[in-house]
């Protein structure tokens, strides 16, 4: 059976975002380390390090992830951007192994003013340089809804970055909003069926680590990224019923991204998923 969690808030101290998530119904967490439209490198001390690992522990809420700032763009023909964004991840993933964390869930980027091609190689090498530079956690590539010049909106590109890094630690969480949105089927049983094939195909099965569940407030093949809370969207209650239940995924921790009622994520919405589970 999947579990069901959240993006939950760390502010104040990360530790308390497994009381939220406790709070909620959380069985799993996403969280930010640091505010998510600064670069800031936030240096959590030793001592909440031991606790978060501690409340981790008897609250038994796993696996957590972190999600990495909105910043991030390994894509870009700026090589200032890349550097920051390279710096940014390897300070995340350090700090993901010591808190015990499965790793770093971030946006590929956009290679706006420049090809495809250049924009896959610059990504390419930049993983590389992250994973040197960090531990054995996991560094978790998201697929994105596919809007103007964006990486990794299709399985083809995400499964060619996996094959040339060619690392055990690179995983990827699939959005089912932003897959909905760039026109991948997620929703009718026939048309998921269809998609993990073509993600085992061109992906590998065996590299997805976790679930963003996220109903669409844009109809198929939008392009954009809209999020919607679970079942009032074009993905729909029977979408979710359909997902949560593939047995494909059965062992996928599933993670809200919702609005909730204007706060994120909220135990409506962790129920209405966990009520779907057959």
């Amino acid at each position: 059976m999947p579990k069901v969690g959240a993006h939950v808030s760390a502010a104040g101290n990360l530790s308390l975002s497994l009381d939220r998530a406790w709070e909620l119904g959380a069985q799993c967490t996403q969280i930010f380390i640091s505010p998510p439209q600064q670069w800031a490198k936030v240096n959590h001390s030793d001592q909440i390090i031991e606790e978060y690992r501690r409340k981790t522990e008897s609250t038994k809420i796993s696996p957590n992830f972190i999600h990495a700032v909105y910043l991030i763009n390994l894509a870009s023909p700026n090589p200032e951007l890349v550097r920051k964004s390279i710096d940014w991840l390897i300070y995340s993933q350090k700090l993901a192994e010591k808190l015990g964390m499965k790793g770093t869930i971030f946006h590929l980027g956009s290679f706006k003013n420049s090809t495809e091609e250049k924009a896959l190689k610059q990504v390419i090498e930049a993983i590389k340089e992250i994973l040197g530079s960090s531990g054995q956690v996991n560094l978790i590539l998201e697929n994105s809804a596919g809007a103007g010049n964006l990486i990794g909106d299709s399985f083809r590109e995400i499964g060619e970055i996996v094959r040339r890094v060619n690392d055990s630690r690179v995983k990827v969480c699939l959005d089912t909003q932003h897959a909905f949105a760039s026109g991948i089927d997620v929703k009718s049983q026939e048309g998921l069926n269809k998609t993990l094939q073509e993600f085992d195909r061109e992906v590998g099965l065996k590299n997805l680590i976790a679930i963003h569940a996220n109903d669409s407030k844009t109809e198929f093949n939008s392009k954009r990224d809209r999020h919607e809370n679970i079942g009032e969207g074009f993905i729909g209650l029977e979408g979710f019923r359909n997902i949560i239940n593939h047995p494909i995924l059965k062992d996928i921790p599933f993670i809200l991204e919702v609005p909730g009622e204007g706060s994120g994520p909220d135990t409506n919405n962790i129920l209405r998923l966990k009520n779907l589970i057959h």
